[in-house]
């Protein structure tokens, strides 16, 4: 089918979504938040952030629907629903009560028009780094369909400034435009922004991140400094509703963290972490956080894999790359292999190893998982990346249940029992 027609074709379901629906987003607070990495933490934070400042809520994230005090995972292997789900998903909450709702907006899900008949109050961008080049073709194309997002008409733009993107997406018109940043702006910046969220004293360790915003000092529990940076995209959600700081930081007070993202599973007598991470600069980022974790003496085990149906080939040995660089020990492993050969997967990240590394391949997942915690030692690390908390592994045989989180307690049960 000609692009054009495609085009149309996919255009005609959100359409047909929003008639049959009776446009939703119209009588709710519709939030969209893009970029390569963050989005779902962010969604979540900002979930939390505006439940406990006493609203309704619906949220889709890659995670989870959520409609109030409902919820339930997302098994759609799609993290933008597409045909008329959305619409379904807004009308469901609309008749739930809800005020505001969450979601995440993904350059696949533009390029297919899964945006359009959609009336968003707030635009957010968390990052840009290299993602989907396959399908758009460039990265270039990439950015711009990112950006045909925050061509849609909002009230408000929260946008991450410290990214070298940022820029580009603040220069969309917006009424408001809320700018958050760990570093002082640049003078000629100030004349585009309403107002900048400046966290100051930014740390991250093995208790979490902490930051100072508004003379208060802002502690979560979860791992790694970009954790931060999705804070902030979240605290800027919320400023642009008029949510006070105070009520902000009272709110982040009980958060707890978000599943699957370098979620401590096991802590003792070694530590076991699960993460998303699943592009080059989201695994750079968590292998970055564990390291800062290690004890004198200590190993990080490496368990991990890349997506197969063909989907963006190009990081394979990306990933491979930076496996090397910050594991001691790796495993590679299946990830969603879809319809393609398992071996052929790995051996595209195997391309990325160079020198002396110690690795071994087992592509039977649970088995890889199996043989890092028997590997594991007093005080190592292990991080076993590409899934999270996701339910699903997509296989040639179709979907199968599948948990990291869980897989690890059963597997680390069998060796300890």
């Amino acid at each position: 089918m000609p692009d054009f027609l495609l085009n149309y074709y996919h255009a005609m379901w959100p359409f047909f979504g929003a008639f049959i629906y009776r446009y939703p987003s119209r009588k709710l607070k519709l939030i969209g938040i893009t970029g390569t990495n963050g989005k779902t933490t962010s969604v979540h934070i900002a979930s939390h952030i505006l439940e406990k400042a006493g609203f309704k809520v619906a949220s889709i994230s890659s995670l989870r629907f959520k409609i109030r005090e409902h919820e339930w995972p997302n098994k759609l292997k799609m993290t933008m629903p597409g045909r008329m789900k959305l619409q379904k998903f807004l009308h469901r909450a609309l008749k739930a009560g809800c005020d505001y709702a969450i979601i995440e907006v993904t350059s696949e899900g533009i390029k297919q028009n899964r945006h359009l008949f959609l009336k968003f109050d707030t635009a957010v961008f968390t990052n840009l780094t290299p993602e989907h080049i396959e399908s758009h073709g460039s990265f270039e194309k990439y950015k711009e369909t990112k950006g045909r997002f925050f061509t849609l008409p909002h009230r408000s733009s929260v946008v991450n400034i410290d990214d070298k993107y940022g820029e580009y997406f603040l220069d969309f018109s917006a009424r408001e435009k809320i700018a958050y940043t760990l570093v002082e702006q640049l003078e000629e910046n100030k004349e585009n922004i309403n107002t900048t969220i400046l966290a100051e004293n930014a740390r991250a360790n093995v208790s979490g991140i902490s930051f100072n915003l508004e003379g208060r000092e802002f502690q979560l529990p979860m791992l790694g400094k970009f954790n931060i940076y999705n804070t902030l995209a979240a605290i800027g959600i919320a400023a642009s509703q008029g949510i006070s700081f105070e009520k902000i930081h009272e709110a982040l007070s009980d958060f707890s963290g978000v599943s699957g993202r370098l979620e401590v599973v096991i802590n003792d007598p070694f530590t076991v972490i699960v993460d998303y991470a699943h592009t080059p600069d989201a695994l750079e980022k968590a292998y970055k956080a564990v390291v800062d974790l290690k004890k004198e003496g200590s190993r990080v085990i490496g368990v991990l894999g890349a997506a197969g149906g063909g989907r963006d080939k190009w990081k394979r040995p990306e990933l491979g790359k930076l496996a090397a660089k910050y594991c001691d020990e790796i495993i590679l492993t299946d990830e969603d292999p879809y319809s393609e050969d398992p071996a052929s997967i790995l051996s595209d990240i195997e391309a990325g190893f160079t020198g002396n590394i110690n690795y071994e391949k087992i592509i039977d997942r649970r088995k890889a998982v199996a043989k890092a915690l028997k590997k594991a030692q007093n005080n190592d690390i292990v991080i076993i990346t590409g899934k999270g908390a996701e339910p699903l592994m997509i296989t040639a045989k179709g979907p199968i249940d599948w948990d990291d989180r869980q897989i690890v307690k059963e597997e680390y049960n069998k060796i300890h029992d």
